[in-house]
C-alpha cells in the first residue's frame, strides 16, 4: 500500500490530490454490472439524471474539497476541478474501507466567452450581467470529468473534456430581467438552464447537449468502457 500523487500535464500549476494506490488491480470487465459500486462524486440532480438515461445509477457522496486552481483555460480548469472533486471522494472510499470494485465520476462544469470563465452567480444582479454577456452571440461550454477505478490492486483515472457552442437569441431588457427572476439561473453556470426557460433563447447548439446540461454522456460511456478494457488487459 502507498499514496501516488495525480498530477499530470493538465494541471497548470500543479495541483496535487492524494489518493490510496493498493497492490493490484482488479477486472471489472464489459459489463457495467460487473462493477459493484459507481459513486457520483457531485450533488447535481441533473447529472444524475444524465447517467440514468443510459443505465447508470450511481451513488450520491458530493466532494467537499475546496476548489484549488489558478489556470484560466476553461478545458484545463474543468479537467482539474474533475479530478480534484474524484479524487477527494476516492480518497473517501479508501478510508471507509469501501474502495474496492469501486467507479468514481467526478464532473465540473463552466461556461466561457471570449475566454473568460462564467461561473455560478453571485446573485441576480450577476446572473443578469452574466446572460447580458451571452445573449446574441455564440459561447462555449466546458465539462471536464475524472474517472477513477479503485480496486485490489491500483487505482486507475482518466481525465478528458468536452467543449460545445451555444448561441443564443438577441434577448431585451425585460426578457433578461424576467429570465433573472424566475430563479432558474441560481445555481448553474454561465446563470442559465439550457434544459428550462432559458431553451426559449437558443438558437443553435453544435457539439454534445448533455455537455450543457452538465455531462458529456456518451463520451463517459465510451471511456468507461475504455476504463475496463485497460483494468483488464493489466490484471
Amino acid at each position: 500500500m502507498f499514496w501516488q500523487k495525480f498530477a499530470g500535464s493538465i494541471l497548470q500549476p500543479p495541483v496535487f490530490v492524494l489518493l490510496w494506490i493498493p497492490e493490484k488491480i482488479d477486472q471489472y470487465g464489459k459489463d457495467f454490472t460487473m462493477i459493484k459500486r459507481l459513486v457520483l462524486a457531485s450533488s447535481s440532480p441533473r447529472r444524475r439524471e444524465l447517467l440514468g438515461q443510459i443505465g447508470l445509477y450511481p451513488e450520491i457522496i458530493p466532494s467537499t474539497l475546496e476548489e484549488n486552481v489558478t489556470d484560466t483555460d476553461p478545458a484545463r480548469v474543468v479537467e482539474c476541478l474533475s479530478l480534484q472533486k474524484a479524487g477527494d471522494v476516492a480518497e473517501k472510499c479508501r478510508r471507509e474501507g469501501s474502495g474496492e470494485e469501486t467507479v468514481i465520476i467526478g464532473a465540473d462544469t463552466v461556461v466561457a466567452i471570449d475566454g473568460m470563465i462564467l461561473g455560478k452567480p453571485a446573485d441576480r444582479e450577476d446572473a443578469a450581467r452574466m446572460v447580458t454577456l451571452l445573449q446574441g452571440r455564440t459561447h462555449q461550454v466546458y465539462t471536464g470529468v475524472t474517472l477513477i477505478a479503485m480496486g485490489k490492486g491500483e487505482a486507475k483515472a482518466r481525465t478528458f473534456s468536452e467543449e460545445t457552442h451555444v448561441t443564443v437569441y438577441p434577448m431585451d431588457e425585460e426578457e433578461i430581467r424576467d429570465y433573472v427572476s424566475s430563479g432558474e439561473p441560481d445555481d448553474k453556470a454561465g446563470a442559465y438552464g439550457i434544459q428550462g426557460r432559458f431553451a426559449a433563447y437558443i438558437e443553435k447548439i453544435e457539439g454534445d447537449y448533455s455537455n450543457v446540461v452538465g455531462l458529456p454522456t456518451g463520451r463517459v460511456y465510451q471511456e468507461l468502457k475504455a476504463l475496463s478494457k485497460e483494468t483488464e488487459s493489466i490484471r
